[in-house]
């Protein structure tokens, strides 16, 4: 059924399509409206599940992670700052192989404060052994909601994931989405029956002490697995694909790369914007493309290496920036590039500033002169350096 809907609301829709038995989040912008929603259908008896109310962060990750042990199913989300807070419990939940499903709405860090959007949270949190994918649009954002469960709570898999979504540009943004029905789902969706759980009846534990003798072997277990994601992800996205007609669910997607010299790299709602601006380039006669990331963890390196080996010119977009370094998905693509490449990096859109067409247009035409170099985008000069720098 198609809807006219406001993203957050989609996005509940869809966690509660999947039927979590226990629903757990602390209230931060711009994720809130996704909690909200869920509550509500639990209050009505739309979802039969327990919504927790909380008192941080930390404790909505801590309430999913004990929920998904005792064996049911759960859904968490939150944003910026809370991502953070809840930094300790993400790496537990990780480790103890717990298929956790969080929304996670992109917000920029402080200091200084800000509640708009860029992709530093979970960027910051790459490294916690989740599987990270980031949507598009909304459409993309239910899809990967529903298939996801489906991803991480395969048995030979058993890990959380993350959707990420672009704070506010989709969170708030209303668009037209089809949403599966009901049954569908329940038919793509199984109930959840985890391999392990705590059980009177058959007593395991979780989480306990790693010493020496068994850590290295434990993290490279995980390492591995998250491997197999890459296998599993596209056979679940071409089942997804036979019910819905969607191919949303993915490790990469082209944009016109096929006889491409120069090729573009993003991820997140920016890459509607980069795709518009490659229409009207490729009106021009410039052979522009785009590679969207939507599978960030783990990292796609032969389907990425596959598409940039076409392009003579390579350009990353980061809505992130690891200072004293450089844009994050830049550092990685750069190390994937055959050394006749020409690759730049180009930090954009922290805290919110917009990428314009002017900014893409900007991208594209530094990609051809810059090489292995990483820059900011749209700086205003007149803020620079004196401003802000430590006396």
């Amino acid at each position: 059924m198609k809807k006219f809907i406001e993203g957050s609301w989609a996005m509940a829709d869809a966690a509660k399509m999947c039927r979590p038995q226990v629903v757990a989040a602390y209230p931060i912008t711009p994720q809130t409206h996704i909690v909200e929603h869920l509550a509500e259908f639990v209050a009505n008896g739309e979802l039969k599940a327990e919504s927790v109310n909380v008192e941080s962060e930390h404790s909505a990750a801590s309430a999913v992670l004990g929920a998904q042990i005792a064996g049911v199913r759960t859904f968490t989300c939150t944003s910026s700052q809370g991502l953070l807070l809840m930094g300790e419990v993400v790496f537990c939940i990780a480790g103890m192989r717990l298929p956790v499903m969080m929304i996670c709405a992109n917000r920029a860090i402080s200091a200084p404060i800000n509640i708009w959007n860029d992709q530093q949270d979970s960027i910051s949190l790459r490294d916690a052994g989740w599987i990270q994918v980031y949507a598009e649009n909304n459409q993309e954002a239910v899809d990967l909601v529903i298939a996801g469960y489906k991803i991480g709570e395969n048995a030979k898999i058993m890990l959380p994931i993350m959707v990420c979504v672009d704070g506010f540009i989709l969170t708030h943004g209303m668009e037209t989405v089809d949403m599966p029905d009901q049954e569908l789902v329940d038919k793509f969706l199984p109930p959840y029956d985890p391999p392990y759980k705590l059980d009177v009846n058959n007593p395991i534990s979780f989480g306990l002490l790693g010493d020496p003798t068994v850590y290295l072997e434990n993290r490279y277990a995980l390492h591995k697995t998250l491997e197999e994601v890459l296998t599993l992800l596209p056979k679940v996205g071409a089942e997804y694909k036979q019910l819905t007609g969607r191919d949303s669910v993915k490790l990469v997607e082209e944009y016109k790369t096929a006889d491409a010299d120069t090729i573009l790299v993003a991820m997140g709602s920016v890459c509607g914007s980069i795709k518009d601006v490659i229409d009207m380039e490729r009106q021009k006669g410039n052979k522009v493309g785009l590679l969207k990331i939507v599978c960030y963890r783990p990292f796609p390196k032969e389907a990425i290496k596959k598409v940039l080996d076409k392009a003579q010119y390579i350009g990353i977009v980061d809505k992130d920036i690891s200072l004293g370094a450089e844009g994050a998905l830049y550092t990685e693509i750069k190390a994937l590039a055959d050394s006749n490449k020409k690759v730049s990096g180009f930090v954009a859109g922290l805290g919110g500033r917009d990428i314009t067409v002017k900014s893409i247009q900007t991208i594209i035409e530094s990609t051809k002169k810059e090489v292995n170099r990483c820059k900011f985008i749209d700086l205003k000069q007149e803020l620079l350096w004196d401003e802000f720098k430590v006396a």
